[in-house]
């Protein structure tokens, strides 16, 4: 398996986890409650583990990608580095999960909740810039694609906290899963690394 097959993999191993989870855990709501929430609780190990491996995995690939496109590649790493900080430092209790949790925001964001924010920004930034990238890059359908995916990926930051946001965040975030499956799987080519 070529490095960037990695890229593959990465985007539908976090989706199948993350979701096999929030329709499992006790409490969770996909309309309240992002997957970053899922690291807190007794089985909370489960998705600190798929931050870090899925992000692991966008590192390799992005090791792959450099033959392509260097930029690309900074950026997929970047987004692959903000999912493994993300993991490791986990988000704050609210919105009443974990059970128990108070029922809206924190009353103060901790150390840990917010290096949290921090990497999902990087990882927002690296993933919006890298769909911009290989927009420039790629022809045909995937760069209209890929151009696309980076403006819809910037949507759901201006409704996060609003009714609504969340589920926006899922739907928009699931098409940027996709996304990179489809970047990875094209880069992966023969024809792609000559």
């Amino acid at each position: 398996m070529s490095r960037i097959a990695c890229g593959v993999v990465a985007g539908p191993l976090y989706l199948v986890v993350g979701y096999a989870q929030a329709f499992t855990r006790e409490g969770f709501d996909l309309s309240r409650h992002p997957f970053s929430m899922l690291s807190l609780g007794s089985l909370g190990w489960i998705q600190i583990a798929n931050f870090i491996v899925s992000g692991a995995l966008f590192i390799v690939a992005a090791t792959g990608m450099a033959r392509f496109s260097k930029w690309g590649a900074r950026l997929i790493g970047l987004m692959g580095a903000g999912m493994i900080l993300g993991g490791v430092f986990v988000a704050d209790p609210a919105l009443g999960f974990p059970l128990g949790a108070p029922e809206g925001p924190p009353a103060s964001m901790s150390w840990h909740g917010a290096l949290h924010a921090v990497a999902f920004g990087l990882a927002m930034i690296g993933w919006i810039g890298a769909c911009f990238v290989f927009a420039r890059r790629l022809g045909g359908w995937l760069a209209v694609v890929s151009g696309l995916t980076g403006v819809l990926l910037m949507v759901p930051m201006a409704f996060l906290g609003n009714p609504g946001g969340t589920v926006l965040l899922y739907v928009v975030a699931t098409i940027g899963w996709l996304w990179t499956s489809a970047v990875s799987l094209k880069l992966n080519r023969p024809a792609c690394s000559s």
